[in-house]
């Protein structure tokens, strides 16, 4: 590779929220908690054996139906813990190639941002995944926890390059189909695709039951839109040019992306998922760790 992908692991970044929980406020498999313990414990996994209560045991997992029968204590016990499957699904069309003047473009911002989840959901000892798309998926990496596994993941994720067209919406219905069992997926993506298809897409894998964080990156000239000389722009994904007095149709692009914002968090609130704002000019530790925060309940 022509550049060291340990760079993706900023340490001012996750010097910053390594000591905050990550928790999936859903029902998943799992958790991200620093700790491994579940809130959910034996709740998603088949039911083993009985062993008698002990001292210090947790009383949290006593057989009260036992235990009204044969008036001794009695522990459920399991055949493995639970353990969280956390997907990290990075948008690689050529929009997120994008980047405002002195800034990182779109995809490096989002593998900064999906290199730290990866880097906690690795030290707690969970699973993690990638999944990189365009029109399709690109790169499917399955679920692992091991350190060779954790480093395949980083150095794929260091690959990706901005480019092709984008399938967003189809693309959200393969990954909720090829999952089988309840996961965590963050989405980190531009969403500059048909938007009915889109908002389909995230309904489906939140009807699927998983717990979905839709990282939204946006660069800052798309959401300020700050441009005053008549220019020419220049589509990067259908190459159409449209020589435009910026001036003259910013109000209107201004209120487009702010609606499509709103439509973008409403569908999240009623699918349950996070919704997270992210625009690379501002400091990454800064918005992943406030999200953390509000995920771990520290806030």
């Amino acid at each position: 590779m022509s550049e060291d992908y340990r760079k993706y692991l900023d340490p001012a970044v996750l010097e910053k929220v390594a000591g905050l929980e990550v928790k999936a406020r859903l029902v998943v498999e799992g958790f991200m908690a620093g700790r491994h313990e579940s809130p959910y414990k034996g709740s998603s996994v088949e039911f083993a054996e009985h062993r008698e209560y002990a001292p210090g045991d947790d009383l949290r997992r006593i057989d009260w139906k036992v235990y009204g029968k044969s008036d001794r204590f009695y522990l459920k016990e399991f055949e493995e813990e639970t353990n969280l499957k956390a997907y990290i699904a990075v948008d690689a069309s050529a929009s997120m190639g994008y980047a405002g003047a002195g800034r990182v473009s779109k995809l490096e911002y989002s593998k900064y941002a999906a290199a730290a989840i990866l880097h906690l959901v690795h030290q707690q000892r969970d699973s993690g995944a990638l999944v990189a798309f365009g029109s399709g998926i690109s790169t499917f990496v399955p679920p692992g926890s091991s350190s060779a596994h954790h480093r395949n993941l980083i150095e794929n994720l260091s690959g990706l390059k901005a480019e092709g067209p984008s399938g967003i919406g189809p693309v959200f219905d393969e990954i909720a189909s090829r999952l089988r069992q309840r996961s965590l997926v963050a989405v980190f993506s531009d969403l500059l695709d048909d938007e009915a298809s889109v908002l389909r897409g995230l309904q489906h894998m939140a009807h699927r039951g998983h717990d979905v964080i839709l990282f939204h990156v946006m660069d800052s000239d798309e959401l300020n839109f700050p441009f005053e000389r008549m220019s020419r722009f220049e589509g990067l994904e259908d190459m159409e040019r449209l020589l435009l007095d910026p001036k003259a149709v910013r109000e209107a692009y201004l209120a487009e992306v702010n609606s499509f914002r709103a439509r973008l968090t409403a569908t999240c609130l009623a699918g349950r998922m996070d919704f997270v704002a992210l625009d690379t000019s501002a400091p990454l530790d800064k918005a992943l760790g406030t999200w953390l925060a509000r995920r771990s309940g520290t806030r």
